[in-house]
C-alpha cells in the first residue's frame, strides 16, 4: 500500500489477513497523520486507486482517501429521503392567512404557468399540516427521512428568497406547524431535514433592509456592497442579494440560526444547503470549506448536504460539506443512458444542447471519475437523485415506467443516501423544474402508476433488508452499452446487481458470486463448473441476486 503522509510517499507490505471460501481479505496499515490521508494499491506492478486498475502511473487527486474529520451523523447511511416542495405537496385545511400581495392563488387542479409572469407567484396553499396528514403514505412507501425545501418567509412560492430565518412562514402555519410536523416525524423514528440558503437572503430579509439604508449599519458587512451602492447578488437576480462571510457578524448569526432549529420543539436533523457551491465564493473571497466548518460545528451533530449541480468533488472531504445532491456522478450519466428515444429538452440541467445519448460504458466513466476523486465517506454520504423540484422528472426523462425502474433500482443499490422528489413514486411528469412541482394528485388517485408505487416500495424495502446494499463496499464487473453489472459485498454478504436499459447479449461473468434472486423475478444464480454465472438478456429489466457468505 502507498499512502502519503505530509506529502511523501510511504509504502507497506499487505499480508493475508484471512481466507474463506468465498474471498482472501488482505491488511495493511497505514499511518493517519493528516485530516486527509490519500492510499492506492500496487499490485503485480499496477496500480489500484479510486478509478480502478492501470498500468500507468496516475495522479494523487485519483488515490483513496481516509478522512479523519468528524464524520457525518450515523444515521443517514441508513436513510432514503423523500423531498417535498411543501406549497405543492397536501392542504390540511386549516384556517390561513390571507394570499400575501406576492401571490395568485390556484385551485389545487390549476395547470403548473412555467411562464415568468406567474411562475414564482402562484401560491397553491400546502402547509406543512398537509405533510403531516400525508406521513402514512411515506410509511407505506418506506422512506425513513423528509427533506422539505425552505419554509421561511419570502416573496415566492420556493421561498429560497428568504425575508427571515427565525420563524416559519405563516402561510406554511407558523412554528407550531413545524413542531407538530417534526413531532410527527421523529415519533416514527424518522429524521427531518430543512433548506438553508447560505449565499444570499431575500431582498426583504430584515437583514438587507437595515444594510441597504445605513452604509454604516452592522449589517451593511454582510454584503457585498460596491463603492457605487450596487450590490453583488445570485446570478444578477437583484432581490437575491449575495452574502459576504468575511463578516464575523453574519458568521455569528446564521450559525444560531442552525443552532436554534436544532433545539426542541423542532429539533430539525440537518440541513440541505442551497448553492453551497457558490457560497463563500466571489472574486477571490473563497470560504467555501470555512463556512461549511463553521457551520457543521454550530450545528453539533446536524447533516449537511451540498447543492451543487457539477464538480463537487473540491468542496467535500477537506472539512467541508458532509455529501452532496450528486448530480454530476450519478443523476446525469444515469440520464444519459437511459433517456427515452423522444425525449426533447431545451438544455442538459444548463448544458446547452438537450440531454446527450450515452451508452453504459460512457456512463460508467463519468461514475467512476466523480467518484474517484471524493472519500468514500463522503460518496456513501452524498445523496443520489433521479431528479428534484429543480429538473426534469425521472418519468419524463426515461419516457416509460420499465427504464424507471431500472433507474429506481440503481438508486436504490448504488453507494449513497437515495432521495426521491415527491410524486416520482406514482409517475407524475415534468419537464423541468417548474414544470415538475405539480400538486401531489391525491384526489385522484385512480391516476396513479400504482405498479410504479409498487416497485419503488419493493426497492426501498430491499435497500432497508439489505445491509451490504448500505453499509457495503462496490465492485463493478461489466459495463457495455446496454447493460451494467456490480457487486456490493460485506464479509457475510455479497448482492450482485445487473440493469439493463434494452435487450442484449447474456453477460458471463467469473468471480462473482451466484445466489438467489431477491428483485427482478429471474432465475437463481448457480455458477457452472469453470466458476461462470450468465446474466439474463431481456430488457429493460432490473435484477439482484443475493448471497451469504455465512456457512
Amino acid at each position: 500500500m502507498r499512502y502519503t503522509p505530509d506529502g511523501e510517499p510511504h509504502f507497506a507490505p499487505a499480508v493475508v489477513d484471512r481466507t474463506t471460501p468465498d474471498a482472501t481479505w488482505w491488511r495493511a496499515e497505514v499511518l493517519v497523520r493528516n485530516p486527509v490521508t490519500n492510499y492506492r494499491f500496487l499490485v503485480d506492478d499496477r496500480w489500484l486507486n479510486g478509478l480502478g486498475v492501470t498500468g500507468h502511473d496516475v495522479p494523487d487527486d485519483l488515490d483513496f482517501r481516509l478522512v479523519a474529520y468528524d464524520p457525518p451523523p450515523a444515521w443517514s447511511r441508513d436513510a432514503v429521503v423523500y423531498q417535498i416542495f411543501p406549497d405543492r405537496f397536501a392542504r390540511s385545511g386549516r384556517d390561513l392567512p390571507p394570499a400575501p400581495d406576492w401571490a395568485v392563488p390556484c385551485d389545487w387542479d390549476t395547470p403548473v404557468d412555467t411562464g415568468q409572469a406567474l411562475v414564482q407567484r402562484q401560491w397553491y396553499g400546502g402547509d406543512l399540516d398537509g405533510i403531516a396528514g400525508r406521513l402514512d403514505h411515506l410509511e407505506r412507501l418506506g422512506v425513513n427521512t423528509v427533506y422539505l425545501t425552505p419554509i421561511f418567509p419570502a416573496r415566492s412560492n420556493h421561498r429560497y428568497d428568504a425575508a427571515a430565518f427565525d420563524r416559519v412562514d405563516p402561510l406554511l402555519g407558523g412554528d407550531a406547524a413545524l413542531a407538530r410536523l417534526a413531532g410527527a416525524v421523529h415519533t416514527r423514528g424518522w429524521r427531518i431535514v430543512g433548506d438553508v440558503t447560505t449565499n444570499h437572503t431575500g431582498d426583504a430579509h430584515p437583514w438587507f433592509t437595515a444594510a441597504v439604508s445605513d452604509v454604516d449599519a452592522a449589517e451593511r458587512a454582510m454584503y457585498y456592497f460596491h463603492a457605487s451602492g450596487d450590490y453583488e447578488s445570485w446570478m444578477g437576480v437583484k432581490t437575491l442579494p449575495k452574502l459576504n462571510w468575511a463578516s464575523p457578524v453574519l458568521r455569528e448569526r446564521l450559525a444560531e440560526v442552525v443552532r436554534a432549529w436544532r433545539r426542541p420543539p423542532y429539533g430539525l436533523d440537518g440541513w440541505r444547503v442551497d448553492v453551497a457551491n457558490m457560497t463563500g465564493r466571489c472574486g477571490a473571497d473563497a470560504y467555501t470549506h470555512k463556512v461549511a466548518a463553521f457551520l457543521r460545528a454550530a450545528a453539533g451533530d446536524g447533516l449537511f448536504v451540498a447543492e451543487h449541480a457539477h464538480d463537487h468533488t473540491g468542496d467535500l472531504d477537506r472539512d467541508g460539506w458532509q455529501g452532496t445532491m450528486n448530480y454530476a456522478g450519478f443523476l446525469r450519466p444515469l440520464w444519459t443512458w437511459l433517456r427515452g428515444d423522444d425525449l426533447d429538452l431545451p438544455h442538459f440541467l444548463g448544458v446547452p444542447g438537450g440531454v446527450p445519448r450515452r451508452d453504459g460504458v460512457a456512463a460508467l466513466a463519468t461514475m467512476r471519475a466523480f467518484a474517484a476523486r471524493v472519500s468514500w465517506r463522503a460518496l456513501t454520504h452524498s445523496w443520489t437523485l433521479l431528479g428534484s423540484h429543480d429538473t426534469a422528472r425521472i418519468r419524463t426523462v426515461v419516457g416509460d415506467p420499465y427504464r424507471q425502474e431500472v433507474a429506481a433500482g440503481l438508486l436504490m443499490t448504488m453507494p449513497g443516501t437515495p432521495m426521491v422528489f415527491a410524486g416520482d413514486e406514482i409517475g407524475l411528469r415534468g419537464v423541468d423544474g417548474e414544470d415538475s412541482r405539480t400538486p401531489m394528485p391525491w384526489h385522484r388517485a385512480d391516476g396513479w402508476d400504482h405498479a410504479t408505487f409498487a416497485r419503488y416500495r419493493a426497492l426501498v424495502a430491499l435497500r432497508r433488508d439489505t445491509p451490504a446494499l448500505r453499509h457495503g463496499g462496490l465492485r463493478w464487473v461489466h459495463a457495455d452499452a446496454d447493460a451494467l453489472a456490480f457487486v456490493r459485498e460485506t464479509e457475510r454478504e455479497s448482492v450482485l446487481v445487473l440493469a439493463r436499459r434494452a435487450t442484449g447479449t447474456p453477460v458471463q461473468l467469473t468471480g462473482v458470486p451466484g445466489g438467489s434472486n431477491v428483485y427482478g423475478g429471474a432465475a437463481d444464480l448457480r455458477p457452472d463448473t469453470t466458476g461462470t454465472v450468465t446474466l439474463p438478456a431481456d430488457g429493460p429489466s432490473f435484477q439482484v441476486w443475493h448471497h451469504s457468505h455465512e456457512r
